[in-house]
């Protein structure tokens, strides 16, 4: 006999049919080889006390604060600790208790059946300014259409295009004046047929130029600003087309200048509530959700947006990462753009351990391969 420690970040179920463990079982006892930690904020002290009982009583815990269980304050903070079966059964005994207890079986709820597809997608960027930040991504003409076509070659899933940076402190374009950088090399892709190759997706806040794409073949709209614009959501929704909803506090002239939040993972939670509602509204049926890295965020902020990605999957939709050789690398190891992509893989294989279902990328074939390695470890 003899003992072997394994990871928590191994498919559970593939290890448990291999053990020949039978179908009905995989799934009981998968659920109890996951486990999840929940920060609570301002939960009244009653209910502390009360959730602290119920979740001992089924083998979880709450982590609270001393003098909890003597109501020393009114309200504490508190941090779950959980497996999903336990969630399950303790959101169940929790919708019948006073103090807000029942608001929060129902989040319990929501995280348990979160969206996550176990495999992930490449996003390569192509970038039709001059501007951006990293110089190994912008292209034009025949440039740019032969960067596309070899990112296809390189098993891209998805290219995304656009033609203004956003990076900090960027000024805007005039729509004419983005039109006329895109234009060409939409037309070279659709006249070469290769939206029927690889999905496409404008980078882009403008009503123009989205049209114009979405008329030449293109099905994804990465709008950097949310769908603030109605008629970018009418758009969207008249050519059927997925869209792509990242946070940004200000605007890229504005959104680096010390970068606040009350409580960072609730206030994108709300942010993006308020904006799947929207496009809801005007008929979007497919969005996917992106909480923009380095879009008004501190490098803790970033840090923490990637480590508790996972908190976003309780809204039921694709997570998108793009920390592509951003600047945030070089806070924590000094080095130019050019020389990031180490960083890079790093961030964004963290990120799809954590949920995230889309990379967007400027280095496609590092990454297919990055990913590919670690689906083999995971056993997916």
């Amino acid at each position: 006999m003899y003992l072997e420690k394994i990871s928590l970040q191994i498919d559970t179920q593939r290890y448990l049919r291999e053990l020949g463990v039978d179908g009905g079982g995989v799934k009981i006892l998968a659920s109890k080889m996951k486990h999840h930690l929940f920060y609570i904020h301002g939960l009244h002290v009653g209910a502390a006390n009360i959730l602290k009982q119920d979740a001992l009583s089924i083998g979880a815990d709450l982590a609270v604060p001393k003098g909890t269980v003597t109501a020393q304050t009114d309200h504490v903070d508190a941090i779950l600790i959980a497996t999903d079966q336990q969630l399950q059964k303790l959101s169940r005994k929790e919708l019948a208790q006073p103090f807000g207890l029942k608001a929060m079986a129902k989040e319990l709820t929501r995280h348990i059946k979160g969206h996550r597809s176990g495999t992930a997608k490449v996003m390569g960027v192509i970038n039709a300014n001059d501007d951006s930040f990293y110089t190994g991504s912008r292209f034009q003409g025949t440039a740019a259409t032969d960067a596309i076509i070899a990112m296809i070659e390189e098993g891209a899933d998805i290219i995304d295009i656009g033609a203004v940076s956003s990076r900090p402190g960027s000024l805007s374009v005039e729509p004419a004046e983005e039109l006329s950088r895109i234009q060409p090399i939409i037309d070279s892709l659709y006249s070469e047929r290769l939206h029927e190759k690889v999905t496409f997706s404008v980078d882009s806040y403008t009503p123009s130029v989205i049209a114009y794409a979405l008329e030449h073949g293109f099905k994804i709209v990465n709008d950097i600003k949310g769908l603030a614009d109605d008629e970018v959501c009418r758009l969207t929704a008249e050519y059927d087309a997925t869209a792509v909803i990242m946070h940004m506090q200000g605007t890229p002239q504005t959104m680096q200048a010390e970068p606040i939040y009350e409580h960072l993972l609730t206030d994108i939670t709300t942010f993006f509530e308020t904006r799947i509602e929207k496009a809801e509204k005007y008929g979007v049926q497919d969005i996917i959700l992106d909480v923009g890295i380095g879009f008004g965020k501190t490098l803790k902020d970033n840090l923490s947006l990637i480590a508790d990605l996972e908190h976003f999957l309780k809204l039921g939709y694709p997570l998108l990462i793009g920390a592509s050789r951003k600047s945030m690398i070089d806070k924590i190891f000094p080095t130019p753009a050019e020389e990031r992509l180490p960083g890079t893989l790093a961030i964004h294989l963290k990120a799809v351990e954590n949920g995230a279902e889309i990379i967007r990328a400027h280095d496609v074939k590092a990454h297919k391969q990055a990913l590919a390695v670690q689906q083999a470890i995971a056993g997916n």
